[in-house]
């Protein structure tokens, strides 16, 4: 009974959030990512070294600093929009989310066999779920259980309101199977830090990053296309971009499989955030976990990622 109340609190404060104007809304994200930028001491540090491990050599200290403050007020905007999510329509797309390149999704999706969709915290990204929701392609994604159960349940309704569905991680694999075997849409977030278990180590901007290897799996088991698709904020809105279907290194050697195509994802992504830095989520330790730590180092496996 409790938990019931609690929640149906925080709907009636996120609906008045939500139905602020759009333009006082994000005025409001911003200034909170600012306070976010100079109040959180750690995880600006841990921006600002993430964006000088990769710009650090064509941007000044001052460009740095300037860019992870625009990276936490993208991130402050992001928490103000997301309080409307719960409320949006199709009709309210038009004007604020434009989209390129739906033709590739089409094309891709229109062969049956399902579609991941490649992506990562860039932009506003909870936004991009809810587009495709709206325009009639509701995707699966794969969520962390939350540690609080009031706070879970509430995140995964404004998430799954337009339609889509969540799935828990630690049992994402065989639910997945199944949604593209019946010709659905996953999305895949391949842009985090992962342990040495879960993942395999390629470059992101020139360093090792142990990135999770589940979605090479389950492209190369399931035969589905996998398609880049990415948002960007703009003056006035968003703009959601689509690529073209990835082309996957399949030669039945599982292991080198994997590690090739997910080289080739995290390829991906980096190069858009090399075209849009400050949209970038460069609050996580995305190079956390490093491969002379990794306990199976020097068995045949290790040796095959560390010398690629």
């Amino acid at each position: 009974m409790i938990k019931k109340l609690i929640l149906q609190f925080i709907k009636v404060f996120w609906w008045f959030i939500g139905h602020l104007p759009l333009q006082v809304n994000l005025r409001i994200g911003r200034v909170i990512g600012r306070l976010g930028f100079y109040l959180d001491k750690k995880h600006r540090d841990i921006a600002i070294r993430n964006i000088t491990t990769a710009f650090g050599d064509t941007k000044t200290a001052n460009e740095l600093y300037v860019l992870a403050k625009k990276a936490f007020e993208n991130l402050g905007m992001n928490s103000m929009e997301f309080c409307r999510l719960p409320w949006l329509t199709e009709k309210n797309l038009a004007g604020y989310i434009e989209c390129d390149g739906f033709e590739n999704f089409k094309k891709a999706y229109d062969k049956g066999q399902g579609v991941i969709f490649l992506t990562g915290h860039f932009g506003n990204w909870e936004l991009m779920a809810i587009f495709y929701a709206l325009k009639g392609y509701p995707v699966d994604i794969i969520v962390r259980d939350l540690d609080n159960p009031v706070v879970d349940e509430f995140i995964r309704w404004v998430r799954t309101r337009a339609g889509n569905r969540t799935i828990s991680k630690g049992r994402s694999m065989r639910e997945l199977m199944r949604v593209l075997s019946k010709g659905g849409i996953v999305g895949v977030l391949l842009d985090q830090n992962v342990t040495w278990s879960e993942g395999v180590f390629v470059n992101f901007f020139n360093q090792l990053a142990c990135t999770n290897k589940g979605t090479a799996l389950l492209a190369l088991a399931s035969n589905a296309a996998v398609v880049p698709t990415f948002i960007v904020r703009e003056r006035k809105g968003h703009r959601i971009i689509i690529g073209e279907e990835i082309t996957l290194v399949n030669t039945g050697d599982r292991a080198n499989d994997q590690l090739n195509n997910t080289a080739i994802f995290t390829r991906v992504i980096e190069d858009f955030v090399k075209k849009y830095p400050e949209q970038w989520f460069w609050l996580h330790q995305r190079w956390k976990s490093r491969p002379e730590n990794d306990p199976n180092k020097g068995t045949e496996k290790a040796a095959l990622i560390q010398t690629r």
